[in-house]
């Protein structure tokens, strides 16, 4: 198996050049050899101090049975979020079509044209809190590609079609007020009145969606003041160093997950001026 990640620039790729897994960086080599094979590519994305990046690696993509299966039947593409952030956005809006539940380890499956049939996140070796296990999510997506294939085509190219015209805005163009002021009121319905923010747990700061709010069209300004004052007041604010964490694993803000974003922190400064702090 050739080791592919050895030499990358990425200290997070690199961290991966042992694994069993036979990765390929993000380029044309990988689309290629999954035309060739007439294979999909599992594409894994994922950053340096991402936790469940981490767990993942260890839980599946260093058990030799689990490598087995993807090299067996897949093209594995690992891709650093902070190295490629471009292919990032457009794997996490495309994988919006599949979950809610959108973060890293971002995993994706894709036709060998790069169009995503079906993505995720992190998935455990066993199944466990309804979630599949990650074999059993490489075996399904294997017998769909192999026995389904018009129907995984089809779902791809919706997919990528949904987005062009997001892109370009749709037939109606750009949002008016109407528009932004209904997107608002489906927002403010999940605002969790005791505990401030929006949303269960694990509860995100969401800093544009609260940005979002604070604009005059939205009439939502109170509502993010309301979760900006909550989050400020609760364990997700780092009270030695500033700055707030990335999550709270709690829906009342409380057990964060000690990780500092720097893109997070910048963006929330910006909803903190808004707010007049």
């Amino acid at each position: 198996m050739t080791n592919r990640l050895a030499d990358t620039l990425s200290p997070y790729l690199r961290a991966h050049a042992d694994n069993p897994v036979d990765w390929h960086p993000w380029g044309e080599e990988a689309f290629a050899e999954a035309q060739r094979r007439d294979v999909p590519l599992l594409i894994s994305i994922g950053y340096s101090t991402c936790h469940w990046c981490h767990v993942m690696a260890r839980e599946s993509f260093a058990d030799e049975a689990t490598a087995a299966q993807i090299n067996a039947h897949f093209v594995p593409v690992k891709i650093d979020r902070e190295e490629h952030p471009e292919v990032d956005a457009a794997f996490m809006a495309a994988a919006s079509a599949f979950t809610r539940s959108l973060g890293w380890p971002l995993t994706v499956f894709a036709t060998p044209t790069g169009r995503t049939f079906y993505a995720g996140t992190y998935f455990p070796p066993e199944a466990r809190g309804g979630m599949p296990s990650f074999r059993d999510v490489l075996t399904a997506v294997r017998e769909a590609w192999t026995d389904r294939r018009t129907e995984v085509i089809q779902s791809a190219d919706a997919v990528a079609d949904a987005l062009r015209e997001a892109a370009t805005g749709g037939a109606g163009g750009m949002p008016d007020a109407d528009a932004l002021a209904a997107a608002s009121a489906v927002i403010l319905q999940r605002e969790d009145h005791r505990h401030g923010g929006f949303g269960g747990a694990p509860k995100f700061p969401m800093a544009t969606t609260l940005r979002f709010l604070q604009h005059p069209l939205s009439g939502g300004a109170d509502a993010a003041r309301r979760a900006l004052d909550a989050m400020a007041a609760s364990e997700l604010r780092d009270r030695v160093d500033g700055g707030f964490f990335r999550y709270a694993t709690q829906g009342d803000w409380t057990v964060p997950h000690y990780e500092r974003m720097l893109i997070d922190n910048a963006q929330l400064m910006d909803v903190a001026l808004a707010a007049g702090w």
